[in-house]
């Protein structure tokens, strides 16, 4: 199988591709961000080892331009950031794993043999409902290019709603997806909420994206309408 390192540290990237090599891997190195990207966009590969820190792009923006062009190429990320806020922010750019330096070599090797393993299923960056958009590594929210200013809990509920677009979801689902494990909340201020989702997603527009299902709970039209 064919491996892109993209890795700017030079004795880093060589100890890659030779220990890589020596299990049977084709291994090819890139040592900028751009050489990178052109590399991941047309290479074949079936796996992409992607420093965070490069020249002239990071990594953060190569996955996150592959995932946009609908490249699902699985990607382990390495970074010497160690932060939960770093490893998120590269999960959510679409990276697949996340492993940080300094690393051991036996536990990158079986990192991405998992990869490998599961493949690389069709999984889209953006979701979408019609013309209704949201971006989970920006956060960011529009309709028909319009960005949409959500609250935190606004953006989480809209979120769960987008990724079971199509399907009636109940108050208590919603509750337990969306609000704090374990709270004593009131299931009626998932009511509330919607009805702040209502004025921002739909009121400005013309739409009638989000419903109640009577008897079900919510449903957000998977088609925008």
């Amino acid at each position: 199988m064919r491996v892109l390192v993209v890795e700017d540290e030079v004795r880093l990237a060589k100890a890659l591709k030779k220990g890589l090599e020596a299990e049977g891997f084709v291994v090819d190195v890139a040592g900028d961000g751009l050489t990178g990207l052109e590399s991941a966009r047309f290479g074949g590969y079936a796996a992409v080892i992607l420093d965070i820190m490069l020249p002239g792009m990071s990594g953060y923006q190569v996955v996150r331009t592959l995932r946009q062009e609908a490249n699902w190429v699985p990607v382990l990320m390495l970074s010497a950031k160690d932060g939960e806020y770093d490893q998120a922010d590269g999960l959510d750019c679409g990276a697949d794993d996340y492993l940080t330096k300094p690393f051991s070599y036996v536990v990158l090797l079986a990192r991405l043999r998992a990869l490998l393993r599961r493949g690389a299923p069709e999984r889209p960056a953006v979701l979408t409902a019609g013309d209704l958009t949201l971006d989970p590594a920006s956060r960011e929210v529009s309709r028909g290019g319009v960005p949409i200013t959500l609250t935190a809990r606004e953006y989480t509920l809209l979120e769960y709603l987008m990724r079971h677009a199509g399907t009636a979801q109940s108050k208590l689902a919603i509750l337990d997806q969306v609000w704090e494990s374990g709270a004593d909340t009131d299931p009626n201020v998932v009511e509330v909420y919607i009805g702040y989702l209502r004025k921002k997603i739909d009121v400005p527009f013309g739409r009638r994206t989000l419903r109640t299902v009577r008897g079900a709970g919510y449903l957000l039209a998977d088609d925008g309408s």
